[in-house]
């Protein structure tokens, strides 16, 4: 390939999907493809030729698509589910998908919405480490691994594959174009980066639907 086409091929982005322009969307280089980078609380689905990835601790990555149209996309949820039944789900990106059971349905809704099938698709899913070494009565990423699970049989959604549990941090690159998922775990990254953030983010939660919970009259 010539240096001007495999310019011209990096600096072209494809259009996205109404209601997720503002997800990081690059060139990756390494993997010689367009990229959409998902951030915890964050889901992104595409009709296009391009990745999605994230990384994972106690969180869970749900990774669908439509097998026959190659419409699809990834998820990225921290807790299972919001005790919280009026949520405004109107709206891609909101507080309801940092909750499991929202964020899943959220992305399926998407894919449908995008053309997907519900008889097409497929599932694969990933994360829920124990990386939150100071949280010893509460294991998120067990309770995110058990939800996931409960949801999708009682869905009667087709899940292919799984990589699950464990105390390793995971990078995650999914195509839904061909449904390839790559999951590295990072057994050489410092937890505590990572450990940290999610940390800040359960707090930052937990205020929200602390301040939710109130009820006004």
């Amino acid at each position: 390939m010539s240096s001007i086409l495999k310019k011209n091929r990096e600096t072209r982005i494809p259009h996205c999907i109404k209601g997720f322009e503002h997800i990081n969307r690059y060139w990756d280089r390494t993997h010689d493809s367009n990229a959409a980078k998902i951030l915890p609380g964050e889901f992104y689905v595409t009709r296009e030729s391009e990745l999605v990835t994230t990384v994972l601790g106690s969180c869970v990555s749900a990774c669908i698509r439509d097998v026959r149209f190659g419409i699809g996309g990834m998820n990225h949820f921290m807790l299972p589910a919001s005790k919280l039944t009026k949520i405004d789900t109107s709206k891609s990106f909101n507080e309801a998908t940092r909750y499991g059971n929202h964020a899943m349905e959220m992305l399926i809704n998407e894919i449908l919405k995008a053309g997907g099938l519900k008889k097409n698709l497929e599932v694969k899913i990933t994360g829920g480490g124990k990386v939150l070494s100071s949280m010893t009565q509460i294991d998120v990423g067990d309770q995110n691994i058990r939800f996931i699970k409960e949801f999708t049989a009682l869905e009667g959604l087709n899940v292919v594959s799984e990589d699950l549990g464990d105390i390793f941090p995971r990078k995650v690159i999914y195509y839904p174009e061909s449904g390839r998922l790559l999951v590295k775990k990072l057994r050489n990254m410092h937890n505590d980066t990572l450990a940290k953030r999610e940390e800040r983010y359960q707090s930052e939660i937990k205020r929200k639907s602390t301040e939710s919970d109130v009820e006004l009259f």
